[in-house]
Order: C-alpha cells, then sequence, then structure tokens
C-alpha cells in the first residue's frame, strides 16, 4: 500500500469523509516545526500540574488545530495545549477530535528523540482513526476502522498486527515508561512472573510504547498512574485496528473517550 493513495471507504468510521492522508500531512507539518525548535535552544516553562511546556508544544498545537479545522470547519476538538471546555458543553458530542501536538515533552526536554504527534478521531466514546508521527526518527503509525493499521517507516508502508496474547506465551516483552515505573508495574510484572513467563523489558517514551504493542514488537504495557485521554486515544486507535487494545487495569472493559474530567483509569495495553 503506498501511502499517496487515497483511503478506500472507511466502513467502521461514521464520517466516510475522512481522509487519512490529510491527516498525516498535518501531523508530519507539526513535526516538522517541533523540529525546528528542537535544533535550537529552547525554554521550558512549566504548566499548574507541574508539566513541562515548551514553544514545540504551542507550534505543534496551532498547526494541528488549523490544519483539522481547514478540513472539518465544525469539528469538535479537545487538546492538551488548549483551554478544556466544560463536560456540560460536551458531553452530547458524538465525535471529537483528541490531540496531543507534542506527547512526550519530557522527552523532547531529554532530547531522547521518543514524542511524537497525536491526532485521534473519537465517535461515540471509541477512536476510530488515529495518527501516531515521531519526526526524529521520522517514523509514522495510522489506524483506520474498517482498514486496519499500518506503519511507515524508510518511505515503506506495512500494515501491522498484535501478536498472540501475552499470557499464551513462555517469555513476555513488558513496555515500561522512561519517565514512570511505579510499584503498581512492579507488582503486575510480578504476577506475571509467578506464572512461569520470562520477562524481558524495553523502555520507550510517549505513544510509541502503545503502537509496539499494536506492530506486535512488544505484548503488553501496563501503566498504573494518570494519564489524559489525549496521551491514548491516537495510539488506542492504531491498537484497536490491529488486533490489540487498552484495557481498565481494575474493570478489564476498555477505555473509553470524553470522560468527564478527561482522566484514564489504569490500563494495560495487549
Amino acid at each position: 500500500m503506498n501511502e499517496t493513495n487515497k483511503s478506500p471507504e472507511l466502513s467502521g468510521v461514521k464520517n466516510p469523509s475522512i481522509d487519512i492522508n490529510e491527516l498525516i500531512a498535518i501531523a508530519r507539518a507539526a513535526g516538522d516545526a517541533i523540529m525546528k525548535v528542537y535544533a535550537e535552544d529552547f525554554s521550558v516553562n512549566y504548566k499548574d500540574d507541574h508539566s513541562p511546556l515548551t514553544e514545540a508544544d504551542k507550534r505543534s498545537n496551532d498547526i494541528v488545530i488549523s490544519g483539522i479545522l481547514g478540513l472539518y470547519p465544525d469539528a469538535n476538538i479537545i487538546s492538551e495545549e488548549s483551554e478544556s471546555l466544560p463536560y456540560e458543553r460536551r458531553k452530547d458530542w458524538r465525535s471529537l477530535w483528541l490531540i496531543d501536538p507534542l506527547d512526550g515533552t519530557k522527552e523532547f526536554v531529554k532530547r531522547n528523540g521518543e514524542f511524537t504527534v497525536n491526532i485521534a478521531l473519537i465517535e461515540d466514546g471509541v477512536p476510530t482513526v488515529g495518527v501516531v508521527y515521531a519526526p526524529v526518527p521520522d517514523l509514522l503509525y495510522y489506524g483506520i476502522s474498517g482498514d486496519g493499521s499500518y506503519k511507515v517507516e524508510k518511505g515503506l508502508t506495512t500494515k501491522i498486527q498484535a501478536g498472540i496474547p501475552y499470557m499464551q506465551k513462555d517469555k513476555v516483552k513488558v513496555l515500561t515508561s522512561r519517565s514512570h515505573m511505579s510499584p503498581d508495574t512492579q507488582n503486575f510484572v510480578k504476577q506475571i512472573e509467578s506464572s512461569g513467563k520470562k520477562i524481558e523489558f524495553h523502555s520507550v517514551g510517549s505513544s510509541l510504547k502503545t503502537c509496539l504493542v499494536a506492530e506486535g514488537a512488544a505484548d503488553v504495557y501496563p501503566r498504573f498512574g494518570p494519564t489524559m485521554e489525549w496521551d491514548t486515544a491516537a495510539a488506542h486507535a492504531i491498537a484497536l485496528n490491529a488486533g490489540a487494545d487498552i484495557l481498565n487495569a481494575h474493570t478489564g472493559l476498555r477505555l473509553n473517550y470524553n470522560k468527564p474530567d478527561l482522566t484514564n483509569p489504569s490500563f494495560i495495553a495487549s
């Protein structure tokens, strides 16, 4: 499949006018803007929750939002870097875009290259279209309901598929965050080990963890601790369309979106 081809009818997407190539172009343009800041000396500010904010976050946010509104003027959009809307104003939205213009700002500040641009379409609480672009390695993932998920690397587009469930394997590749390793995660790993399985750890930043699960390069990504909907939505769409999922770690139910406070519970991506 060539990335420049027009996508087929999106049978699982309620809005068939979605053009994945336009979304990919927006993500790449945002990535280019991020890389211009990345190449310079940049300052780091901190938000009220003590998370870092840079000029790259702002530039990427402006490009993604203006790009989506240019394609879909009536779009409902929630972005990490935009003013949040109260639930009363968005509770009846059947569709919305969830954006993280620079997922992994801590990785950006560390200059390790493991950060992404995330764009997701949510329909009736389910992520149906997702684009995740990592500008440093020029690595792109995207997923579309009804058409599957794909990886674009070194000019080659390949369809991706998740592996078999991790509890069916003798050796389990567990993804952990470079910035977050909690006691709950350690306990989760011990439970896997107690069943006689060997554990192989891999660390990577941002939404790339869920993308690695989606392509079968890793088996499970446990996350115990707070994340926001824009952190997971795009990669969740890619996972879903590759045969993986993200489930609430306590209830076993799929993560849903456009919740009142936009905060995710602890989850397991596998």
